[in-house]
């Protein structure tokens, strides 16, 4: 993923005002926070994140309830609601974003299709889920996954100052 610019000012916000910053990530195994920590300063606002790219490890890393997955389905917003709370509990930071999704290049029968993706936000206990679907290559949904979760953590903090 080239330079990301809305990176850049995530970092930058949130280093004014002092907020922290920690990731759950699925289809995206770790770009988020890969993203974030390629702009200089990150350190100072960038905690850490969770890879679960496995449904099982959404339940033991991320606290995910395993009836939340059987009944909506591993992309779902409900499953990144709880992903966003339960690492931003086990992470100990202010803000915490998750995303899972189907980057492809197939999906099974019953299963979200090619280019869905659900993205959660956790700030100030209230958590706030977005569904998505992008098109293009694997990365190219990847990618569009990450500049997405990097807007919406901006425009959610933005929003509630």
């Amino acid at each position: 993923m080239e330079y990301s610019e809305t990176a850049s000012r995530l970092v930058k916000r949130f280093t004014e005002l002092g907020l922290t910053l920690g990731s759950c990530e699925s289809m995206t195994a770790g770009l988020f926070g890969a993203t974030v920590c390629s702009v200089s300063g990150a350190s100072k606002v960038y905690l850490g994140g969770l890879i679960t790219y496995d449904p099982e490890e959404k339940i033991s890393l991320a606290d995910v309830s395993e009836e939340t997955i059987k009944t909506y389905g591993v992309v779902s917003t409900e499953v990144a609601s709880e992903m966003a709370v339960g690492a931003r509990e086990n992470l100990a930071v202010d803000v915490c974003v998750s995303v899972t999704g189907n980057a492809g290049p197939s999906a099974q029968e019953g299963e979200a299709k090619v280019g869905d993706v659900a993205i959660g936000v956790c700030y100030k206990g209230e958590v706030t889920s977005y569904m998505m679907n992008f098109s293009g290559t694997r990365n190219e949904i990847r990618e569009n996954a990450v500049e997405a979760m990097l807007n919406m953590v901006l425009m959610i903090v933005e929003s509630s100052i």
